[in-house]
C-alpha cells in the first residue's frame, strides 16, 4: 500500500476520493482548505499566484505524522508537473497550489480519514484513523499552458536529435550498412533465405534479442543470450514467439521488418524510437527517444486465409485480433 501512495502522487491521484471527513486543526498555526485539508506557508514571495491551467514545476517529500518518508522528488532527482485544474477532493491539493507564487514552500496535512473514507480495507497500519498525510511542497517553476507546451517541444526536439546522432555514430563506429525505409527503420540481413515472405494477417515464429545502443541486453527469448545478459524472466519458455502481422501485438518497428524477411532469415533491426516506445520509454532498460536493436531470426511463416480484391487483386489481412505488447524484463543486479 505504501508504495501505491507514493507512486500515484505525482499524477496527482491518491485515490478516488469520496465526500471529505472533518478532521481537527493539526496545528495552531495551520488554516484549513476549503476540501477540508490544512496548510501552512514557509515563505511568503511576491509575484502572481498559481492560475487556472498554469502548469507548475514543484518539489515535494511525502512523509507519514511520525515523519517516515514515503516518497521524495528530491531523492528521486526529478521534480513533478502538474497542471492546475479545479479541485476535485481533497487528495489533489488543488486548492493550495493557487495560494502560491513560485519558489514559495508550504507544510499541506491530508486527513486520512478523507483519503480512505469508502476505502477502509486499503488503509494501512502506518496510517491509522486520525492521522495525516503530509507534504512539504516547493514550487520551482510556474508556465502558462501554451510556454509548457513549447518547452515540451524543445525538449523533445532535442532528445530527438541526439537519438539521431547517437544512433549514427552507433552505426559508423560498428562499420555497418542498414538498408533504410521510408519510415526510417534500418535493417541488415546477415542470414538470407529465399522462402516465403509473411503477408500482414499472418502469423510469425520469431527468436530475437533486443538491446539498447550501449549493448544492454533488456529482453531475448533465446535461453543462452537471457543468461548471459542476467535477465529475470522466471517462468518464461524459451522458445519463438508468435506474432500476428499488422494487428499491433508488436512496436511498429517489429511489425514492419518482420514483412521485409523471409522465412529462415536472419537480421538486424535498427529501430528509431517513433517505431518502438517513442517519448515514453519502457521499463528501467529503455529510456525516452531511444533506438533500439535487435537480432531477429524469422523461424517459421503460418500463413492465413487471406481474401483477394476481385478487381484489384490486392490482398487483405485476415479476421483481426487484438493482442497485448510485451514488456521488456527486468534485469537481476
Amino acid at each position: 500500500m505504501k508504495r501505491i501512495i507514493y507512486i500515484l502522487l505525482p499524477a496527482l491521484s491518491l485515490l478516488t476520493l469520496g465526500a471529505y471527513a472533518q478532521a481537527p486543526t493539526p496545528r495552531p498555526n495551520m488554516q484549513p482548505t476549503p476540501k477540508g485539508g490544512f496548510y501552512q506557508l514557509f515563505t511568503n514571495n511576491t509575484g502572481e499566484k498559481i492560475k487556472l491551467n498554469d502548469v507548475i514545476t514543484f518539489n515535494f517529500i511525502q512523509k507519514t505524522d511520525k515523519d517516515s518518508i514515503l516518497y521524495s522528488t528530491y531523492k528521486a532527482g526529478k521534480p513533478v508537473q502538474a497542471q492546475i485544474q479545479p479541485s476535485q477532493n481533497v487528495g489533489d491539493l488543488m486548492d493550495v497550489f493557487p495560494l502560491l507564487t513560485v519558489k514559495d514552500s508550504a507544510l499541506v496535512k491530508v486527513p486520512t480519514d478523507s483519503v480512505f473514507k469508502g476505502h477502509e480495507e486499503s488503509r494501512p497500519p502506518f496510517f491509522p484513523k486520525g492521522s495525516y498525510l503530509t507534504f512539504i511542497l516547493k514550487i520551482e517553476k510556474v508556465q502558462s499552458l501554451n510556454d509548457a507546451i513549447a518547452e515540451k517541444k524543445a525538449e523533445g526536439q532535442k532528445l530527438k536529435d541526439a537519438e539521431t546522432t547517437a544512433a549514427n555514430s552507433y552505426i559508423t563506429s560498428h562499420k555497418l550498412t542498414p538498408l533504410t525505409t521510408a519510415s526510417g527503420l534500418k535493417y541488415i540481413v546477415t542470414r538470407p533465405s529465399v522462402k516465403r515472405k509473411p503477408l500482414a494477417g499472418d502469423t510469425v515464429l520469431v527468436n530475437y534479442v533486443g538491446r539498447t545502443l550501449n549493448g544492454k541486453v533488456f529482453d531475448s527469448s533465446v535461453e543462452a543470450e537471457a543468461k548471459k545478459a542476467n535477465l529475470d524472466q522466471q517462468g518464461r519458455k524459451y522458445e519463438p514467439i508468435s506474432v500476428v502481422l499488422g494487428q499491433g501485438q508488436v512496436i511498429p518497428g517489429w511489425d514492419e521488418g518482420l514483412l521485409l524477411l523471409n522465412e529462415g532469415s536472419k537480421a538486424t533491426l535498427i529501430i528509431p524510437s517513433s517505431l518502438a516506445y517513442g517519448e515514453r520509454g519502457a521499463g528501467e532498460d529503455i529510456a525516452p527517444y531511444s533506438t533500439l536493436l535487435f537480432d531477429l531470426e524469422l523461424v517459421q511463416v503460418k500463413p492465413a486465409k487471406h481474401k483477394f480484391a476481385p478487381k484489384t487483386g490486392i490482398m487483405n489481412p485476415a479476421k483481426k485480433r487484438v493482442y497485448k505488447k510485451p514488456v521488456p524484463s527486468k534485469k537481476t543486479n
